[in-house]
């Protein structure tokens, strides 16, 4: 079984790390403890470790990461030989293999060595390590004929060295010529060939990464801003009308610091959003003057303004010389990465072809991961209607570049743009809608108020409740021309929820709507509810929660065991309380025989097999409850956050569940991470809302009003 995979190249400039990126996310999907080892590394610490080391939260010390520097090795091998320095890389490497259950092998980056045949060497190292290997192969700016003699040469070239190779990458070709080439290597190599194509972002350094390389002073600007990517550069010399028509989407204006009539009008256009810039760079290290600066910094909140201490010409060969770096500090440009990588690359059949050994544990990163592969398995449309709040828009981003789902964001238009333009957020064909202007509203406002119509609602009523912006998303749900929605970022839960409640209503199989939270562990995922919406739940009301958790339990990949939580365990106890809990366990148990469930029982005796020995021997649910459902919300809810806080446990959550389509409340103080998940929950509950309704109907996806 495979227990390293050695990622590596035939030459440089191959824009590997997406690929190395990207297996880093298939092989934390499949197991807990992945380490990391690059033979040969030019300085340390490696930026792309620091990204992998930040963003999956790896323990493993730094200092084992790396085999040894380019100059050490070519010391090395000149004084002792090859076969030295592999014996010397070898023993290295098995530092980290003892201790993880595969390990991430990055290979040479062909770049400023003293060593001989370097792919000699990556592949003899794959061999001596028993990695299986993907080579790399950069297309950048060759014809597909090309592209396809260089992917089999680099085939032919490692595998006649005895190594294993088991996927072939070529990377960074033309956009246009990606189709043709993947075509021309379906029949050869005897290994899968998959072809991704160039992305403008992944290249285009950040304002920041400019401003670093020039040494640049900020001079306006916040970190959000410095984090654009520089998409063009657009030098500043015309008159302003002329200079206006030339700016470019992502552009860094370039400009001597004197010219403030072309610094306030790019500012001014970003603001506008005619187009949204990067960000503008002076030259000559000069600065305009306060009262431009002020004006400026009014004009376009965050946006960059840096000033560089060359002149026009120097800036311009820096420039063009630079080309952007994944690393800790871009993760947007991870993002942009993983988002290529999972589009272009058959992630199942190389994690088949990879076979990194499984594992019974669920960590919450292992979580997150399935819950976006599912959500883009078929990809489905989500409604936010909180367009405008900072937060919901990086968390579109991050949806957009994932390509998780397709996405509907509600509010003004202009100042949605406006917002997303300060943020260096490219919101691509996400569609945008004003509720108040849009040409939905009246049709809208004659189906809410035929629906609300026992109440009293007429048709002039409903139209002023329609532009209210979770009802628009509720009915664009209802309607079909969105399959869920997600909201409560800045409403509250109230908000949210009535109106799904007055317009999408229960399923015919579900008494009430209620929730639950997934509880990621440290090295498994519960299910909580109901811990957000139903106080004081009747025994009806608690089977019904429970049945309906058991089935979103199943729906995310959690095998239902189901624990119904009193303070006493078995027949040990008495009172309402107890016989409340008592009865919902017979109640589900006679309506779903199929259904492990146990109950009531106490907390310690279900998750936890010792007690559960003592306290239910035999029973197939105590000590391995997956499914905890709790007699209150008073119960639930206090519980939940103490694990949260606790236990250190990541909470995702609240899903409601019950309704005929589903729409999911945030809290209020949702981070951007915690939104994406509850947007790709949505997702995946679109995907099939009711196992025993029919298949979702293409036809209904949504259409711009």
């Amino acid at each position: 079984m495979t227990r390293s995979v050695y990622v590596t190249g035939i030459d440089r400039g191959d824009g590997r790390q997406v690929v190395e990126l990207g297996v880093m996310e298939l092989l934390t999907r499949q197991v807990d403890r992945v380490g990391v080892f690059r033979p040969l590394v030019h300085h340390s610490p490696d930026r792309l470790f620091e990204l992998l080391r930040a963003r999956y939260r790896l323990s493993q010390d730094p200092a084992t990461v790396y085999g040894m520097d380019y100059q050490e090795a070519s010391v090395l091998q000149a004084e002792r030989g090859s076969d030295e320095l592999v014996a010397t890389m070898v023993d290295r490497f098995h530092v980290v293999a003892r201790e993880y259950d595969v390990v991430l092998v990055l290979g040479t980056d062909f770049a400023d060595t003293q060593l001989p045949d370097e792919l000699s060497l990556n592949a003899r190292l794959a061999n001596e390590f028993g990695a299986s290997v993907i080579p790399v192969v950069g297309g950048r700016g060759q014809s597909a004929e090309s592209v396809r003699a260089e992917t089999h040469n680099a085939y032919r070239a490692y595998a006649g060295l005895g190594c294993d190779v088991i996927a072939m990458v070529t990377n960074r070709v033309a956009r246009e010529d990606r189709d043709e080439i993947a075509g021309l290597l379906t029949a050869k190599p005897p290994v899968p060939c998959y072809v991704v194509p160039d992305d403008p972002a992944l290249a285009a350094p950040t304002v920041s990464q400019i401003g670093q390389a020039l040494g640049a002073k900020v001079v306006l600007g916040d970190d959000s801003g410095l984090a654009r990517d520089a998409l063009d550069f657009v030098f500043g010399g015309a008159m302003l009308p002329n200079f206006l028509s030339a700016l470019t989407p992502g552009c860094l204006v370039v400009t001597p610091g004197d010219r403030a009539d072309l610094v306030v009008g790019s500012l001014a256009a970003h603001s506008a959003g005619t187009p949204p810039i990067a960000g503008v760079l002076l030259t000559l290290g000069e600065v305009p003057s306060d009262g431009v600066l002020t004006l400026a910094a009014r004009l376009a909140p965050g946006t960059p303004v840096l000033s560089a201490p060359g002149n026009s010409f120097v800036t311009a060969t820096e420039l063009f010389s630079l080309e952007g770096k994944l690393n800790a500090a871009t993760p947007r440009k991870a993002e942009t990465a993983l988002g290529l990588f999972e589009r272009y690359v058959d992630t199942n059949e190389l994690l088949e072809r990879v076979s990194a050994p499984s594992t019974d544990r669920v960590t919450p990163m292992m979580f997150e991961h399935k819950l976006l592969e599912q959500a883009r398995s078929d990809r489905r449309r989500v409604v936010l209607p909180e367009g405008t709040e900072e937060r919901v828009l990086h968390a579109a981003e991050v949806l957009l570049r994932r390509g998780v789902c397709d996405l509907t964001l509600l509010g003004p238009v202009d100042r949605i743009r406006k917002t997303a333009a300060d943020l260096g957020i490219d919101l691509g064909d996400s569609q945008l809608i004003d509720p108040a202007t849009s040409g939905l509203r009246d049709s809208f406002a004659e189906k809410y108020a035929a629906l609300r119509a026992h109440k009293g609602v007429t048709v002039e009523l409903a139209y002023d409740v329609v532009s209210d912006v979770n009802y628009f998303g509720t009915l664009m749900v209802q309607e079909g021309l969105a399959d869920g929605m997600v909201s409560g970022s800045v409403h509250s839960t109230a908000a949210t929820i009535r109106p799904a409640f007055e317009i999408i209503k229960t399923k015919p199989d579900a008494a009430i709507v209620s929730s639950v939270f997934f509880m990621c562990l440290a090295d498994k995922v519960l299910v909580y509810g109901d811990c957000a919406v139903n106080p004081d739940p009747n025994a009806e009301q608690l089977a019904d929660i429970a049945i309906q958790a058991a089935a979103t339990a199943e729906q995310f990949g959690v095998e239902p065991r189901i624990a119904m939580l009193s303070y006493s365990t078995g027949t040990s106890g008495s009172g309402a309380d107890v016989d409340k809990v008592r009865e919902a366990t017979a109640l589900v148990r006679s309506r779903r025989p199929d259904l492990r469930i146990e109950g009531p029982i106490q907390y310690d005796a279900a998750v936890e097999p010792s007690v559960a020995a003592t306290k239910l021997p035999g029973s197939e649910v105590a000590g391995q409850a997956s499914v905890l459902i709790f007699p209150d919300l008073n119960t639930g809810n206090n519980t939940y956050k103490a694990v949260q806080r606790s236990a250190g446990a990541i909470a995702v959550g609240p899903v409601l569940q019950g309704l005929r389509k589903p729409v999911n409340d945030l809290s209020r103080g949702a981070l951007v991470q915690d939104i994406v998940n509850t947007v790709a929950i949505t997702a995946v509950q679109a995907q099939n809302p009711n196992p025993a309704a029919p298949a979702h109907n293409p036809t209904e996806k949504a259409t711009a009003p």
